[in-house]
């Protein structure tokens, strides 16, 4: 139904949040619980290291898939609030209509493939399992060069 991002960024899909008949006060506490989860992220794959500034630079920002757009969306936002001089988009599939409307978020979306049968994310994987917390943490670490 939407997405959240640092920086108070919200991206909110209200014709899911109608037809699932989502009351303002189920729709408070679930993005209190993500903003919860957000933090709890974002502190533990910075490790106690300084947000990367990315102001007046490309951002590339990587998803998985774009489903709905929410979350790549959101991402969008956040990069543009941190100044990024120009925002790219990338995904190797993702709903043809999500994609060409994540083209106003973005400078440039490349997803590589944007099949008509699109459904869900998942099912063009064979293994859509989480990545582990700590996985994400140990590619974040600085290598021995800093």
């Amino acid at each position: 139904m939407g997405a959240i991002g640092e920086g108070g960024v919200r991206i909110l899909n209200e014709a899911v949040v109608q037809q699932a008949r989502v009351t303002a006060a189920e729709l408070a506490a679930a993005e209190e619980a993500e903003r919860r989860e957000l933090d709890r992220q974002a502190r533990a794959f910075r490790a106690e290291r300084a947000r990367v500034g990315i102001a007046g630079r490309a951002a590339v920002l990587v998803d998985d898939g774009i489903a709905t757009g929410s979350t790549a969306r959101a991402a969008c936002q956040v990069a543009r609030a941190q100044g990024a001089a120009r925002v790219i988009m990338a995904a190797p599939v993702g709903s043809p209509g999500s994609a060409a409307s994540l083209r106003a978020s973005c400078d440039e979306v490349c997803c590589l493939w944007t099949p008509a049968s699109f459904s869900s994310v998942g099912e063009w994987y064979r293994d859509f399992a989480p990545v582990p917390d700590a996985a994400v943490a140990a590619l974040l670490r600085p290598g021995p060069s800093g």
